[in-house]
């Protein structure tokens, strides 16, 4: 659409007002300049607007993923599995500070996991949605081996290098938000991280659970 608008400014010469149209005959250099001008700032518009939109995708797309992963290797650990965390001090009443909780959930494993996942992000492709343009990212590779349609997926160091590095940014900036999520059991982490608390995703409530 934008090269087409482009086009049409600059190439066939019509004035990139809706309804009007040059005439060489009558227009003289300093309207022409205008035009020119006036279509230079709207490609602008648009080359910026396009690319703050990638640039949120590829944010919306590494947070999501990064919740999946997350989830993921969380239930993998056995629930019963528990361990110990607090202080060991003895209190002036006699008492400790220690409570049990679940491994899988604890802060040390929880940190363990954050500083892994993003490598995560090089089994993941970039889909296209026709319709808007938008970008999500799925899963090239199964977690069981079982085949995967990738008809419409794109995968390359290109995306996954992209991933990796919103991944690490998001791990950094928001490791307390991490931490506090996934010490629990919580439903629907994606859209609660991604979009409510981090703002990460601005569309992230439009997009089904099961998709990346």
């Amino acid at each position: 659409m934008m090269s087409d608008f482009i086009r049409l400014c600059f190439v066939k010469g019509n004035s990139c007002v809706p309804g009007i149209r040059r005439s060489p005959s009558k227009v003289g250099m300093e309207n022409n300049f205008h035009v020119v001008i006036f279509c230079a700032l709207i490609s602008l518009h648009l080359l910026l607007v396009q690319g703050a939109r990638q640039g949120q995708d590829i944010k919306c797309g590494a947070c999501r993923a990064l919740v999946d992963e997350m989830e993921w290797a969380i239930s993998q650990i056995d629930p019963k599995k528990m361990i110990q965390t607090g202080s060991f001090r003895i209190n002036p009443d006699g008492s400790q500070s220690v409570r049990e909780v679940p491994f899988s959930r604890s802060e040390g494993h929880l940190l363990e996991l954050m500083e892994e996942v993003c490598e995560k992000m090089n089994d993941y492709g970039e889909h296209v949605d026709p319709a808007t343009n938008r970008k999500t990212y799925v899963r090239h590779t199964s977690r069981d081996g079982t085949a995967m349609d990738l008809s419409d997926v794109a995968f390359d160091s290109r995306v996954s290098s992209s991933l990796k590095f919103a991944c690490e940014t998001i791990v950094e900036q928001h490791e307390d938000e991490l931490i506090e999520f996934f010490s629990h059991e919580t439903d629907n982490v994606k859209d609660k991280l991604c979009s409510k608390r981090t703002d990460l995703c601005d569309h992230a409530l439009k997009i089904p659970h099961d998709e990346l």
